[in-house]
């Protein structure tokens, strides 16, 4: 049980009496028992509010102008009854032979309650539900949720198995004619912000009126006012809903953390807000993690840092927290930072694998400056991973101080890729690498970690990511091969795969591997792909995953929100079974142990600090 969150809760009989008291009062005339089905029985009137749901008639009469987009969940879900009374929001979750279902509870008053019942598809289909009647369904939760329910009833109000539906629309006025509540937004039932949303809604567009004397600048004030408001209750309830949708991944989690995960679902809660709520429950999450990360009994230690300063084994290699910095070109100057693993700038394994002129290779003379770099940071207590790659169709740039992307004139050098595909519309064209060019570069990637052992780096990245020479082949967009290195994901990775067996034979190390799990663009990899990805480099000895998003392509349509690779992060570690390293605008330690005590990663990059 978690202490410390307010729930406000009221029967809508009861709230809906206390309006029409109000109304009666003010002299408002209420009527009926009249449905309205034409707009134009209101014609004459000052204001017409559109408070009738989403699929409201107001709403679909003007759909052309309010331009609705609906999004249907995949989960199935009942609106019950009971006569069960409780005294805080509950979540009940139960396996059966169907599949997994899960409740969400909270008082309707003091003797009873809402129960809602949500389940996937499959385990709505299985259990026979997609054909039963209202009784049916009731006697199945009734059976399933006994342990709880301890006898009290379910009860229905034409309860019925449906799909929850997300309605986003650019406008919610034309006209006179204006929308709030239901009609012109929804928000996820996991949040239970739907009546408090339009309650707000009415107070916004009342404020407005009473600001502006004229109508139509009282309807634009009021959307430009709540517009934002709603999306970041969106933006909160898609989180919410998708950790509904996919809990079943989180299923072998502790409980301690299996809550901790739960509460912090929607990104509205973090660690710190959470132990301000209950500060109980983070000591205990805090004390769990630290001893199962240090291998200690549970229980066992008395004193337990945040989740950021706990330990972490990577193979062979104790990281000494979960702390990443990306370095800059002065390796040294990460050293003092504290951070458990300082990742190097890319490095290529050829110069004609370069970014820019000024980009590093690791030649003899790059060895030889890294070495003192290395041993700095060993002596700081920081453990430090040289990053590998070739940048393939992204090569023969500018340094990135005269643009992003700019090809070089003159001094330039041929470049090789997966197809002949040029990067931007002004690069070179690379050209089709050849069977022979595979096992060259297979070779350097190779010969490139036997000069990093010798510099004593503790772990290797190979860069599969951001549209450089790997990522090139596993990008549908960017792969149109006709051999066996094209076409399928199976053939895309290949020759990736290859690279990273060729490293695996000489680097017995931790691993990593930096992939993109989004290429951001119609066509392209997306999550589900990135899944099969991580399960194959896992079965090629890879030890953690770094996934990061975008840039395969110029013109992909980023979406740099905060923490926008932590869900790609969640979803390889949960579902491949393999570690994960999180970035994405990840800025704070708040963020950071927010992350790690979910579960959703086992390193995190803070992406606002790059020494340098």
């Amino acid at each position: 049980r978690s202490r410390g969150h307010v729930f406000t809760g009221i029967s809508r009989k009861v709230l809906l009496n206390i309006l029409q008291r109000r109304c009666q009062t003010l002299g408002v005339r209420l009527e009926f028992e009249h449905e309205i089905h034409d707009l134009k029985e209101l014609e004459g009137a000052d204001l017409i509010i559109g408070a009738d749901g989403i699929n409201g008639l107001v709403r679909r009469t003007y759909a052309e102008v309010f331009k609705p987009q609906i999004v249907v969940h995949p989960t199935k879900f009942v609106w019950f009854g009971g006569d069960l009374p409780l005294d805080a929001f509950t979540f009940i979750f139960r396996r059966n032979d169907d599949g997994l279902f899960q409740v969400h509870a909270y008082p309707f008053d003091a003797h009873t309650c809402t129960f809602i019942v949500e389940c996937p598809e499959d385990a709505w289909r299985r259990a026979g539900l997609e054909t039963a009647t209202e009784a049916e369904s009731i006697a199945y939760c009734e059976s399933l949720f006994q342990p709880e329910l301890r006898g009290r009833r379910l009860m229905s109000n034409r309860s019925l198995w449906i799909n929850f539906a997300t309605l986003r629309q650019e406008s919610w006025h034309h006209g006179n004619v204006v929308l709030l509540g239901d009609a012109a937004h929804t928000a996820h039932f996991s949040i239970g912000s739907g009546t408090k949303l339009a309650m707000e809604d009415s107070i916004a567009l009342v404020d407005a009126l009473r600001r502006h004397h004229d109508v139509d600048a009282a309807i634009n004030d009021y959307e430009m006012e709540r517009q934002p408001v709603v999306e970041r209750f969106q933006e909160a309830a898609i989180e919410s809903s998708s950790y509904f949708e996919h809990v079943a991944r989180y299923a072998q989690f502790d409980p301690r953390q299996f809550a901790f995960n739960l509460l912090t679902r929607s990104r509205r809660i973090t660690y710190i807000n959470l132990t301000q709520r209950d500060p109980e429950l983070v000591r205990t999450v805090d004390a769990w993690f630290a001893a199962a990360a240090q291998g200690s009994p549970d229980g066992a230690l008395r004193l337990s840092p945040p989740p950021m300063f706990a330990p972490f084994r990577l193979g062979n290699l104790t990281v000494p927290n979960r702390v990443v910095i990306a370095a800059g070109p002065d390796l040294e100057a990460a050293a003092g930072t504290g951070a458990g693993l300082i990742v190097t700038e890319f490095v290529s394994v050829t110069e004609d694998g370069r970014i820019t002129p000024e980009s590093a290779v690791l030649d003899r003379p790059h060895q030889d400056a890294m070495r003192p770099a290395v041993e700095r940071v060993h002596r700081a207590g920081s453990r430090v991973a040289l990053q590998l790659g070739h940048a393939g169709r992204r090569g023969s740039m500018r340094p990135r101080s005269q643009g992003v992307d700019r090809p070089l004139g003159q001094g330039g050098w041929r470049l090789i890729a997966a197809s002949p595909i040029a990067y931007t519309p002004h690069a070179a064209l690379p050209r089709e690498m050849t069977h022979r060019d595979m096992v060259h570069i297979a070779t350097v990637f190779a010969a490139a970690a036997r000069a990093a052992a010798g510099c004593e780096f503790d772990a290797l990245e190979l860069n599969f990511a951001h549209g450089y020479l790997l990522a090139g082949f596993i990008s549908p967009l960017t792969n149109r091969r006709g051999d066996e290195y094209g076409s399928s994901l199976e053939n895309r990775m290949r020759f990736p795969l290859e690279v990273v067996d060729a490293v695996r034979a000489i680097w017995e190390r931790p691993l990593l591997v930096r992939i993109s799990a989004s290429d951001w663009m119609p066509g392209g990899l997306e999550l589900d792909e990135a899944v099969e990805i991580a399960a194959l480099l896992k079965l090629h000895g890879c030890d953690l995953l770094h996934p990061v998003m975008g840039q395969t392509v110029w013109e992909s349509r980023p979406d740099y929100r905060r923490l926008f690779g932590v869900p790609a992060s969640d979803r390889i570690r949960n579902e491949v079974g393999i570690p994960t390293l999180a970035s994405g605008n990840v800025t704070t330690a708040d963020d950071v142990n927010t992350i790690l005590a979910g579960g959703r990663a086992d390193l995190c990059q803070l992406d606002g600090f790059q020494a340098s």
